[in-house]
């Protein structure tokens, strides 16, 4: 069976899809078999991504390593058992339909929460929740109090990962490991990215995550996207010489990918 790896987080603008495709990408390029589905039926910015990838490589004669994408099913309702989602129904049959050919599947969840991302939830291997490193996005985790700081209690989606796993621990299928990832690292602001830090190394050992440094905040990720491009394909379209911001981000992409602990891979670039 594929591993899957989810990435979800509630609130839109916090690097899902610039996650997810360098996630993806970086395992293709390993050698890895990959699938991809975007369950953000509206904005698919990793589908998107990827299509302006295949754009690319075909308009300049690329061979890239890309993940197998595909769209969720149209299923007619009428056809489905009485009681039975359609939503469910069109995320099973995706992800069936990748399941035999591949050995990773990427799924990117949207920023709202909707009946596939729930679902998305329960069948995660992997979850990376991919935060920009402020208190406003601390909130999607925990509600705390504003004076002291002191964790009140889980957020609404700190309680649909728990829901999740209760699933799975049902259904006799092993625990989701959940990363907490810290994007938007900035330099500055030391006193409110260690309050952060603090913050959240607390909450993890009250409610079961792993945090880990991700993506900080630079340039090249928007200049990237419409090329369809990642950090890993720069050389391959005639980039040479990268500037010392391009290395710091390939690093953190390789720390990253590390830090998933996936099944059998071994980072390779």
């Amino acid at each position: 069976m594929a591993h899957i790896i989810v990435t979800g987080n509630e609130k839109g603008g916090s690097g899902k899809s610039t996650t997810c495709m360098h996630v993806a990408t970086a395992l293709a390029r390993m050698g890895w078999r990959v699938g991809a589905l975007d369950l953000d039926v509206r904005q698919k910015s990793f589908g998107r991504y990827l299509e302006n990838r295949r754009a690319f490589a075909a308009r300049e004669g690329l061979d890239l390593p890309t993940p197998e994408y595909r769209d969720l099913p149209e299923i007619d309702e009428a056809s489905l058992p009485a009681g039975e989602n359609i939503f469910d129904h069109r995320l099973s049959a995706a992800v069936a339909g990748l399941d035999a050919q591949c050995d990773f599947i990427l799924i990117d969840c949207p920023g709202s929460h909707t009946r596939l991302s729930q679902v998305a939830h329960s069948l995660a291997d992997t979850l990376v929740t991919p935060l920009n490193d402020s208190f406003i996005d601390f909130d999607l985790l925990a509600r705390t109090d504003p004076e002291t700081g002191r964790v009140l209690g889980p957020s609404i989606y700190a309680e649909m990962v728990w829901n999740a796993r209760q699933l799975r621990a049902r259904a006799g299928l092993k625990p989701i490991d959940w990363i907490v990832l810290r994007n938007r690292l900035g330099a500055q602001q030391m006193h409110n990215k260690k309050k952060v830090g603090d913050a959240l190394a607390n909450l993890s050992r009250r409610i079961g995550f792993r945090v880990s440094p991700g993506f900080s905040e630079r340039v090249i990720f928007r200049e990237l996207f419409p090329r369809g491009l990642t950090l890993l394909d720069l050389k391959d379209v005639g980039v040479e010489g990268l500037s010392l911001s391009n290395v710091a981000a390939r690093q953190e992409l390789r720390d990253l990918v590390k830090e998933l602990r996936l099944p059998n891979v071994t980072v390779a670039f």
